[in-house]
């Protein structure tokens, strides 16, 4: 083979390695919409496999996290306002002035 034909190749096999590394990467990246796995319980409602803000509806406020992901309690309306607690995975927390929960 001459030396055209080589640069050939070798130009191939950089491509294929190329689209085979990104294929690699994009099949074993977690997709961008994660949800926990699990039931967040606010004041008595389920949510399961939560994602994102929950408003709290009356006080006080009790939060039981069955998920695998931590919850913040948001002082403030659709989270916003200072992270009054986080409720790890297995924990209840009870408040008097959260306005919303997040999940992780």
């Amino acid at each position: 083979m001459n030396r055209q034909g080589m640069t050939k190749v070798a130009k191939l096999t950089k491509t294929f390695g190329a689209l085979a590394a990104a294929a690699a990467l994009a099949l074993s990246a977690p997709g961008s919409a994660y949800a926990a796995q699990g039931i967040l319980n606010i004041n008595g409602q389920d949510y399961e496999n939560p994602s994102g803000c929950y408003g709290v509806d009356w006080f006080p406020t009790s939060i039981t996290n069955n998920t695998d992901a931590i919850a913040e309690v948001h002082s403030g309306p659709d989270c916003t306002g200072p992270v009054e607690w986080l409720v790890y995975p297995g924990e209840t927390y009870q408040t008097e002035t959260a306005q919303s929960v997040f999940v992780l």
